[in-house]
């Protein structure tokens, strides 16, 4: 994660029926760390990402389970996203919903898949390619081929 002081964090909160529960499978799954645990409202942290579980009560928001359906989507970026989506699966988590492949993108190949937590979250993990800056490529070109690229196979023809 960037840091620079005074620069804002985005993060995120579950709605699970048992925070205490939850936390524990997702130091399981995903290798994280509690940082404090309020019985009904748990901080954790994945590498240096936080993110919270929290039970609802009443109060606007609610599980998947409640609901029946998605209640956000979780973006993780990280190094190795095939080991993460293995863990995940490992601990129980369901990794049909998304099998991780290779996506074209326009600043080249980008590697991700996902799975479903035994809570009805949905994550998508992803190598850390769209955390890069990227230009936007030239009109006319394809995507993933940079601009030296297309220069290249111009001189050629």
């Amino acid at each position: 994660m960037i840091h620079e002081p005074h620069s804002p964090v985005i993060s995120l909160m579950l709605a699970v029926p048992d925070a205490t529960v939850a936390a524990r499978w997702y130091a399981r799954a995903l290798g994280a760390t509690e940082l404090w645990n309020l019985g009904g409202v748990v901080g954790l942290t994945v590498g240096s990402a936080p993110f919270f579980l929290g039970e609802p009560e009443n109060n606007g928001w609610d599980t998947p389970a409640a609901v029946q359906g998605r209640t956000v989507r979780v973006e993780v970026f990280v190094d190795d996203p095939d080991a993460f989506i293995e863990r995940a699966v490992a601990a129980g988590a369901d990794g049909s919903v998304d099998e991780i492949r290779d996506h074209e993108a326009p600043w080249g190949v980008h590697r991700q898949g996902g799975f479903l937590d035994p809570f009805g979250h949905l994550w998508l993990v992803g190598d850390r390619s769209p955390l890069r800056m990227h230009q936007a490529p030239p009109p006319g070109s394809s995507p993933g081929v940079s601009p030296s690229m297309a220069d290249d196979e111009q001189r050629t023809s």
